[in-house]
């Protein structure tokens, strides 16, 4: 067996693939033994079928898959002991001639590959990129504080609602004439809160009630929803979507929510005992919080344009026929040629920017550890908690969870990515000028609706 490689260009050549008898004969009878094995033909024990049927029942599919299997074997190990950088797989030349399987015993094959281009990447302080710094301004102070407040305040009992409260009561059911129906739905001690009433006028009608009240409306206007009629109800969801009519509310319990005082007693619940002593200290912790939130979009935002900066310096040649060839045998079934060729232009971005990428990983022999990896699948894991309002776990705890993160392959594989990237971030935020500009968060999040906006006015 024997490949030659033709270059056609500095970007693309033809591996031309041959292949003589000697290479498949012995793994085709091999297989073909096996199959003798384990044939069951009538008229013949097992075992004892004579291998010329064999051959000729299986034979040629056989030979097909073996001489399959070493091309691709054969394709494998040319390419990584060459040291072969490709860009998407081999593809058949197109002008490949018809194999005779039949009469033939020596074969070639010709494939198309695709390589990436050399590049060169030199950073210095003389390359600048914009890093925007989030302004903690007093309106974004004020709404963070008040998220801490909301976050550790507490329902308390009032004796009359307004129009916000959480009611605690007792549904009945009625009939035509506002009647409790004796073996009718009733559900005690729900919960309901005024504010999400869906009806205008239903919600006026809980204004100044105090507790023992009993307000009459009906249900489905007041929720549109069979779930949120069924869940109230403790009903099925089925018998939900045929209910319709009144029912009556006699409120046990009215608590209305008070966001906790920005004291001693918040400080210590949010960041623990007298970590926080006094509201200044207060204030400069949660600012500190906010800028650490923000820096991660703010990195983000500094790669994005570095990304555009470097590909635009760069502008690594691409073997653009070869490529559109490959997403439509790789897509086939998927996107239709004109929708690869509406989205080729982001996916050669993004290519050039993978190939400056892996070279500034490769030049600079940037490494990522499984302790980088645990690091990034710690700072999910902090971030999925903090959706839920948990911000105090222990490293201990997010250690725990960020291990079993990673014993998902496919996980791991992602968090070595981000890994890395974060590694090439900083590399780059070394290397050049940050030109450094103070921003407000609305005129950060302007930046990005900025370019979304001239995103989808070239892709129209």
């Amino acid at each position: 067996m024997n490949i030659v490689r033709e270059n056609i260009s500095d970007l693309t050549a033809v591996l031309k693939v041959q292949i003589n008898q000697d290479d498949y004969t012995g793994r085709v009878d091999d297989v073909l033994k096996d199959y003798r094995k384990k044939a069951r033909i009538d008229g013949f024990r097992p075992g004892k079928v004579p291998a010329g049927m064999i051959k000729k029942m299986y034979g040629k599919g056989v030979l097909i898959e073996e001489v399959n299997k070493l091309i691709s074997e054969s394709l494998t190990n040319y390419i990584r002991d060459e040291k072969l950088n490709v860009l998407g797989e081999p593809l058949p030349n197109e002008n490949q001639k018809t194999i005779d399987f039949d009469n033939a015993t020596d074969f070639e094959f010709a494939f198309d590959i695709a390589l990436s281009p050399e590049v060169e990447v030199k950073l210095t302080k003389r390359d600048k990129v914009v890093y925007y710094d989030i302004k903690v301004d007093e309106k974004l102070l004020e709404n963070h504080t008040d998220n801490y407040a909301r976050r550790f305040g507490e329902f308390v009992q009032t004796k009359e609602t307004t129009d916000h409260e959480m009611l605690t009561g007792n549904f009945a059911q009625l009939n035509e004439n506002n009647e409790v129906v004796e073996d009718g739905i009733k559900a005690e001690e729900v919960k309901i809160t005024i504010e999400y009433i869906k009806d205008e006028e239903i919600k006026k009608t809980f204004a100044g009630k105090k507790v023992d009240d009993v307000v009459v409306f009906d249900v489905r206007k007041a929720y549109p929803s069979d779930s949120e009629i069924a869940s109230m109800l403790r009903i099925d969801k089925e018998a939900a979507k045929d209910l319709n009519g009144n029912f009556q509310f006699e409120i046990s319990k009215i608590e209305s929510f008070q966001k906790a005082e920005i004291d001693q007693d918040l400080f210590d619940k949010a960041f623990g005992k007298d970590v926080v002593k006094s509201e200044e200290e207060f204030k400069a912790k949660v600012t500190e919080e906010i800028k650490a939130n923000f820096s991660k979009e703010t990195d983000y935002r500094f790669l994005v344009d570095a990304k555009n900066k470097l590909v635009k310096k760069i502008n690594p040649e691409l073997p653009v026929e070869f490529l559109k060839r490959w997403l439509t045998v790789i897509n086939e079934g998927k996107f239709t040629a004109e929708q690869i060729e509406e989205q080729f232009p982001k996916f050669e971005e993004d290519l050039k920017w993978q190939i400056i990428k892996d070279h500034i990983i490769r030049v600079n022999e940037i490494k990522v550890e499984e302790e980088d990896a645990l690091a990034v699948a710690k700072e999910v894991t902090a971030a999925q908690f903090a959706q839920y309002g948990l911000m105090n776990l222990t490293d201990d705890q997010l250690a725990n969870y960020a291990q079993e993160i990673l014993k998902n392959n496919d996980q791991k594989r992602d968090l070595y990515e981000r890994a890395f990237e974060n590694k090439v971030l900083s590399f780059i935020k070394e290397s050049v000028k940050l030109d450094n500009k103070e921003v407000t968060i609305d005129e950060f999040q302007k930046i990005w609706e900025e370019e979304k906006e001239k995103d989808q006015k070239k892709s129209k």
